[in-house]
């Protein structure tokens, strides 16, 4: 928990209770249902927790917007942003219902009332609109665009406009220009000045 109170300070009593929970509830859960590598375990609020806030760190949801989670795996990123935006409604979807399994019971667990969850493909699912979609690397560039671009609303009322905001790491150049996108593209390690966080991106594709 030490490393999240680095960066961020003005939570809840609320708040701060639910991020304490995150460690023991996945630990227990992972040793039933892998969801996170049984190495990173330990740097759970770092790899996972941390990671995952660096979008909060650099975009400003706000009450009421709602945000989907594309392949969400064991919850990352959209359970720590639900923890800290818990007017934001999140709606967390993978296609292995196993790992929902994890995601529903973590959620149930600390008491998070904004998250929902669905066991899809992401392009089976249909008639809903979202301000955001959130990824974290489960697949090329190319391809997380062509998911979320039927799934976002045309405009919102905020500063930034809707559109995909994934995670990705290492050499990103062969993916991007494959892509034919053009992200905008922020760099974890100007946030975060621990090890893990060099050359781990924000990518920030609008529609």
């Amino acid at each position: 928990m030490d490393i999240i109170h680095k960066y961020f300070s003005d939570f809840s009593e609320a708040q701060l209770d639910q991020f304490k929970l995150l460690y023991p509830l996945y630990k227990e859960w992972n040793e039933k249902i892998n969801v996170i590598s049984r190495r990173d375990i330990d740097s759970l609020y770092e790899k996972h927790v941390l990671h995952s806030l660096s979008i909060a760190a650099t975009f400003e949801f706000t009450n009421d917007m709602e945000i989907i989670d594309l392949g969400t795996g064991g919850g990352f990123p959209g359970i720590p942003l639900a923890i800290f935006y818990p007017d934001v409604k999140f709606h967390l979807v993978d296609s292995i219902a196993k790992k929902l399994k994890v995601v529903t019971a973590v959620a149930e667990g600390i008491g998070l009332k904004n998250v929902t969850t669905q066991h899809s493909r992401i392009e089976d699912v249909k008639n809903r609109k979202f301000d955001f979609v959130v990824s974290r690397a489960v697949a090329p560039l190319k391809d997380l665009w062509r998911w979320s671009k039927p799934l976002l609303k045309v405009k919102t009322q905020t500063e930034f406009t809707p559109g995909l905001i994934c995670l990705k790491g290492g050499d990103l150049a062969v993916e991007i220009q494959e892509s034919n996108i053009k992200p905008k593209i922020m760099d974890i390690a100007s946030i975060y000045t621990e090890d893990f966080f060099k050359e781990k991106y924000l990518l920030y594709i609008t529609r």
